[in-house]
């Protein structure tokens, strides 16, 4: 049975920082490609960022470039996402997500942590 769980979220002001952590287990940790979808109120789910399974190839959405890393420890099947420079506009559910690397769409996901940035 495949679990991602997640750590992390909360309130912050604007311009503030939070890291959201997911710990996998159940699935070949090392060759899954990792994301990072969020769902805003109203809103559809969208992708935030995404990791290959070795690190070397990332996507970032374009609002947050250069202020949220996604980052991958293969040896401890986590992923994490650093968020800096925080906007009341990033406020949403979090979810991590992987999919083994050449298997199609996100499969599997986490239970969802909510961000929420003040102004």
């Amino acid at each position: 049975q495949v679990q991602l769980v997640e750590s992390g979220g909360g309130l912050v002001q604007a311009g503030g920082s939070l890291s959201l952590s997911c710990a996998a287990s159940g699935l070949t940790f090392r060759t899954s490609i990792v994301g990072w979808f969020r769902q805003a109120p109203g809103k559809a789910r969208e992708l935030v960022a995404r990791m290959s399974w070795n690190g070397d190839t990332t996507y970032y959405k374009d609002s947050v470039k250069g202020r949220f890393t996604i980052s991958r420890d293969n040896g401890k099947n986590t992923m994490s996402l650093q968020m800096n420079s925080l906007k009341p506009e990033d406020t949403a559910v979090y979810y991590c997500a992987a999919v083994q690397t050449g298997t199609g769409s996100f499969k599997y996901w986490g239970q969802g942590t909510q961000v929420t940035v003040s102004s």
